[in-house]
């Protein structure tokens, strides 16, 4: 890449995907769009970077400075495009650790939210070498990556290209379709333009002291060709 700023293209399709962001004891939810604890968790799993590492903070720190955007892309079935649903799953799971580390023989009970026959892409935009490094070991990953959670795990590759153009990465993710007609959750500058803050720019993932600050998006509706005054498709 020429440029000291560059494009990467992450697609994310699997039967289960799941974007917590406000779970809370045994209630696990799911966002409707990716977070960005996820896709720098990932991230981190494809480099190889153990949790809590002095790699995985130095890392959090780069990617504190790039910025992302997400985008719903919408799936078709045989007849029709397919509705993206959430899912809740009783799970029940023994022998976990407290925060003491003591192990807890006690069977635990948790609602987990996922959501089915979703498919996203995702656009980095940040320093060409910070992110080339991702590419390359996204197209390679040293560890497993999952949608959010171990559960959920990628259909298709995750890693779509890196381009020095802003267009070029978006068509690997939506083609050439424009990027109006599909809904997509972006990162803005500065309060007044965002309309909700997620708690989910991560700091820290130590499992000790996790720790995220808060990140302030919009969220944009996708307009259908019709609404934009394009000629009707027979």
């Amino acid at each position: 890449m020429s440029s000291d700023k560059c494009f990467l293209s992450i697609r994310l399709e699997g039967p289960l995907q799941s974007w917590g962001f406000d779970s809370q004891y045994n209630r696990r939810n799911t966002g409707l769009m990716p977070t960005r604890s996820a896709i720098a968790g990932m991230c981190c799993a494809a480099l190889g970077w153990p949790r809590g590492s002095d790699k995985e903070q130095e890392f959090l720190i780069s990617f504190g400075a790039v910025r992302m955007t997400a985008i719903a892309i919408p799936r078709n079935g045989v007849k029709k495009e397919l509705p993206v649903r959430r899912l809740q799953d009783y799970h029940t799971v023994q022998n976990t650790r407290r925060a003491s580390g003591a192990i807890n023989n006690d069977c635990v009970l948790t609602h987990r939210q996922y959501l089915t026959d979703a498919a996203f892409g995702v656009l980095l935009e940040g320093n060409s070498l910070f992110l080339g490094e991702i590419a390359e070991n996204l197209a390679d990953p040293k560890w497993g990556i999952w949608l959010g959670r171990k559960t959920c795990i990628p259909s298709a590759p995750v890693f779509a290209g890196l381009k020095d153009n802003r267009d070029d990465a978006l068509r690997l993710l939506i083609g050439e379709k424009p990027l109006e007609s599909f809904t997509r959750q972006e990162e803005v500058e500065n309060f007044a333009e965002g309309h909700d803050s997620l708690p989910d720019a991560p700091v820290s993932f130590a499992t000790e002291r996790r720790l995220f600050s808060p990140r302030r998006v919009r969220t944009l509706q996708g307009i259908s060709s019709n609404k934009r005054g394009d000629e009707p498709r027979a």
